[in-house]
């Protein structure tokens, strides 16, 4: 073995428990990079919506007019706008069936209180798979080592003067899992971290802004135009 280090190489000599240990990693490290892409082009969209949309509900427009914008929409409507479409259509439908007070505010902001969940749960999705990642890769990584550093040594058997250049192959070839576990979780962890904040952040905005609105309908009240 020359002095270069030779990734490729050390991978196609190692033992065939190390190659699937390398495999997995690999499959780990795609997976969790079309997540992480996915998961920043899912929240920035959130993000940038919901600016829009606070933009305009605070701008003076008309509440009947948001709403039939978001409901022209359909399944597109998501984030905060979704909240919003959610509370407004169960105020405006149970008023219809005139309702007191009380029992038309609660039904608006259980329908908000869903819609919120449903946000959360929308951008929680694959975090999971992304922290399973980063807690596993490193243990895979190291039974990949160890197995390779047991076949390394199990091989001088029957030598009966051993040096380190004998071993040192071997061992090479199975810190290479070591380090692939390293390279599939570091990312992980980092994008869990840095997604589980912002997805944090994006709740909390949207659950202050379910209470401003559920604290307009309030002023509304049974005085409210029928906007169905």
């Amino acid at each position: 073995m020359n002095g270069d280090l030779n990734i490729l190489d050390l991978v196609l000599h190692a033992s065939l428990p190390v190659k699937a240990v390398l495999l997995i990693l690999i499959i780990f490290s795609f997976m969790s990079w079309v997540i992480i892409f996915r998961k920043k082009a899912m929240l920035d969209a959130t993000q940038r919506e919901a600016n829009a949309f606070e933009e305009r509900f605070w701008s003076g427009s008309d509440l009947a007019s948001l709403y039939r914008e978001a409901s022209a929409r359909g399944e597109g409507v998501h984030g905060m706008e979704g909240i919003f479409e959610a509370g407004f259509r169960e105020f405006a439908r149970q008023r219809q069936r005139r309702m007191d007070t009380r029992n038309l505010l609660e039904a608006a902001q259980r329908a908000m209180r869903v819609a919120l969940m449903r946000e959360v749960d929308r951008m929680e999705h694959n975090l999971e798979f992304l922290a399973n990642v980063g807690s596993i890769s490193p243990y895979v990584g190291l039974f990949g080592t160890v197995w390779g550093i047991m076949a390394a040594f199990q091989g001088l058997g029957s030598i009966k003067e051993a040096t380190i250049a004998m071993v040192a192959p071997g061992i090479s070839e199975a810190l290479v899992a070591t380090a692939m576990g390293l390279f599939a979780a570091i990312p992980a962890v980092w994008a869990y971290n840095r997604y589980a904040t912002r997805v944090e952040r994006l709740t909390v905005r949207f659950d202050t802004f379910q209470d401003e609105f559920f604290s307009i309908l309030q002023r509304q009240g049974p005085a409210a135009d029928d906007h169905a």
